[in-house]
């Protein structure tokens, strides 16, 4: 713990201009980020007598070693670069919410050629146009399903769509009248784009016009005795009625306004957000949060506006955003909207009125969604701790270990052999923390191997960045399978470590989140005695005895011990066995899916990759010149020097590399023995 009087900022030496700090813990981490109208006067608040700080505030001033700060010219570059800081850093006193779930939105896919109407989640991508969030993926399909009836979208996927366009016929949709087909021609792209425009303008809430012209239509079909035609007019009309009536009107003005309520406890706060389009709600979500910062409900909304419309542009910002407290600096807050958005953003309490009703049934879902939160939370927490107990008394530990990390090797027949680390911390996965290796050290197939070296390599790694930030002063003289470790004091300063693509080295020291700086306090290895026994001969050859490690073999599910002939078995219905499998299940599905990749990558590749100086377009100019690399192959110098753009300097080369790599094996009927001729195209 550290007394705060030890890094306090000299009188005078902070300025009185609006800026944003940073507090830092002993090992430069950055654990609070904050912004002020006058820096003086907000970071000496920190510094008064720990006796009269709120208790949140008084753990985070004994954490931090340091404070620094940055001066901008506005109010409003403060806040913006505030919201950077927190999303960067990932500060641990910061108030940070947390969606419950990933809403699901009804996108328009406006970026391509003929947009497609369909289901997203997850982070929004440019020239797609958004509405919702929606509380289930079910609701978008049946607003879907009625309004494709007026505005038939295309909503197939490309590959069904390639398909439809190759063969000449349009699928299901096609036939029914639910889809204008224009992968087979049926409407222009231009009447297409125009079809998916008129739309997105329906869901944008500028619905009377439709309506109206449809009953129009429907009326002037009427009088010139195209019954037909007007029956259907009429069930478009009645179609985009019923679309409608899923979104009741909740404002008559037509307003475009999100509403924001908060309900909070000394410990926890949820935030709920009702997003209301043409005075009908159009999407709803919610966060909760762990309050663990000192923060009033104006802080709690400051937080919630910065997280909603951070990354937002134009109409995604409303003009009118309401409220139950306004946020500290109201005028930088509402500025900052305003330069979001591109126009004027109300930001204000509802005082009377249909808006103040609202805000009530918001407010109730909120009240509600906490008290939810905390009844799951209660029975999570529970039966987590009971399964981290459960281990820890199975395995003869001396607490319960917070942080475990499993490793797998994964690999096809001894070729592109990959091993995956994963995090979970207090029972929970912490995917951030996931770390992918490639086995460097020799070639071919041998698991235990393999784990040595990934286990020898991600704990040197830690000891690094321990003698980095100073937290030790020697380590043993052990020889690791990278070479002798160092003994005593390092020499010198030791060069920030850049982060590696896929050994996630430490970053520089910065204070952005570390790679390898926390040790667990268990080790799981997927694998039996043979694996245990590697992982535990890599941990002592670093000189590293207090951390504990297992394994978890998949035959009959028993837990290993490093030096033990038997092994430790859990009851199947042991809490503490379901966690052990959750972490083993996990850190496979990571390693297969990177090995999958790396492998793919391999696949796709070709020998002319090797060429010096030989671009893509010369490769394809070569490839669509001679048909596949296999006819290239069988050319001669002088064949190849035919291809416009190839010399014969170039030709040569080519020549060169594709005799050192030997042609494929050929392709093989399991069915029937024969010997498949190919083509390829561009691998060998």
């Amino acid at each position: 713990m550290a007394d705060p009087s030890s890094y306090r900022p000299k009188p005078g030496q902070i300025p009185d201009s609006p800026g944003v700090y940073k507090f830092r813990d002993e090992h430069r981490r950055v654990i609070y980020v904050g912004k002020a109208k006058n820096l003086r006067q907000r970071v000496a608040n920190y510094f008064q007598d720990l006796a009269n700080l709120h208790p949140r505030t008084r753990t985070m001033v004994t954490t931090a070693a340091s404070v620094e700060w940055t001066v901008v010219s506005t109010e409003v570059e403060a806040l913006q670069l505030e919201y950077s800081w927190i999303k960067e850093f990932d500060p641990r006193f910061n108030v940070k919410y947390r969606d419950d779930k990933s809403y699901p939105y009804l996108a328009v896919t406006l970026n391509e050629d003929f947009p497609r109407v369909q289901v997203m989640r997850g982070a929004k991508k440019k020239g797609v146009r958004y509405f919702g969030p929606y509380g289930h993926a079910w609701a978008i399909r049946e607003t879907v399903d009625l309004m494709l009836r007026v505005f038939p979208v295309r909503t197939c996927s490309a590959g069904v769509f390639k398909n439809a366009a190759r063969t000449g016929r349009p699928c299901l949709l096609g036939y029914i009248g639910k889809c204008s087909a224009p992968c087979v021609g049926r409407v222009t792209p231009e009447e297409h784009r125009e079809l998916a425009e008129d739309f997105c303008d329906f869901m944008a809430g500028r619905t009377g016009t439709y309506i109206r012209r449809l009953e129009k239509d429907m009326m002037q079909a009427a009088e010139e005795m195209e019954y037909e035609r007007a029956a259907r007019l009429r069930d478009d009309a009645e179609a985009l009625k019923r679309a409608m009536e899923k979104s009741a009107v909740v404002l008559a003005d037509a307003t475009d306004a999100d509403l924001i309520a908060v309900a909070e406890d000394e410990l926890e706060a949820a935030l709920q957000i009702f997003h209301v389009r043409g005075g009908r709600v159009r999407g709803q979500r919610g966060w909760v949060t762990d309050k663990v910062e000192a923060v009033d409900t104006s802080g709690l909304v400051e937080h919630a506006l910065q997280q909603l419309y951070g990354e937002e542009r134009g109409d995604a910002v409303p003009k009118e955003v309401l409220v139950p407290a306004l946020p500290e600096d109201t005028e930088a807050v509402s500025q900052w909207l305003a330069e979001r958005r591109g126009s004027q953003v109300s930001l204000r309490i509802p005082q009377r009125g249909d808006k103040k009703d609202l805000m009530v049934t918001v407010q109730r879902n909120a009240q509600q969604a906490l008290g939810l939160h905390k009844t799951k939370r209660a029975s999570d927490l529970t039966t987590r701790s009971r399964a981290l107990e459960e281990i820890a008394e199975a395995l003869g530990l001396d607490t319960a270990p917070l942080r475990i990390e499993c490793y797998d090797i994964s690999h096809l027949q001894g070729d592109d052999v990959v091993a995956s680390m994963v995090v979970f911390e207090d029972g929970l996965a912490r995917k951030s923390e996931y770390r992918r290796f490639q086995i460097k050290g020799f070639e071919g197939q041998d698991d235990v191997r393999s784990m040595h070296e990934v286990i020898g390599r991600r704990f040197k790694r830690y000891l690094q960045e321990k003698e980095r930030t100073g937290e030790w002063e020697e380590q043993p003289t052990d020889t690791t399978a990278d070479g002798p470790a160092p003994t005593g004091p390092a020499p010198g300063p030791v060069p920030a470590l850049a982060p590696a693509a896929e050994d996630g080295e430490p970053r520089e020291d910065d204070g952005r989140p570390k790679r390898f700086a926390y040790p667990p306090q268990l080790v799981v290895v997927d694998g039996g005695q043979p694996q245990v026994a590697a992982a535990r001969r890599a941990l002592d050859e670093l000189g590293i005895d207090d951390i504990a490690v297992c394994g978890l073999a998949k035959r009959l599910e028993e837990v290993w011990l490093p030096g033990d002939d038997d092994p430790v078995v859990l009851p199947r219905s042991s809490e503490g066995l379901y966690l052990l499998q959750r972490v083993r299940d996990e850190a496979h599905r990571f390693a297969i899916t990177y090995q999958r990749a790396k492998r793919a990558k391999r696949i796709r590749s070709s020998p002319l990759d090797d060429v010096s100086g030989l671009g893509e377009t010369r490769k394809q100019a070569l490839i669509k010149h001679f048909g596949s690399v296999k006819k290239l192959r069988q050319a001669t110098i002088d064949e190849i020097c035919e291809v416009p753009g190839i010399g014969r300097r170039t030709a040569e080369s080519v020549a060169a590399a594709l005799a050192s790599t030997a042609p494929a094996a050929p392709a093989v009927n399991t069915a029937t023995g024969e010997i498949i001729e190919e083509d390829d195209g561009g691998s060998s």
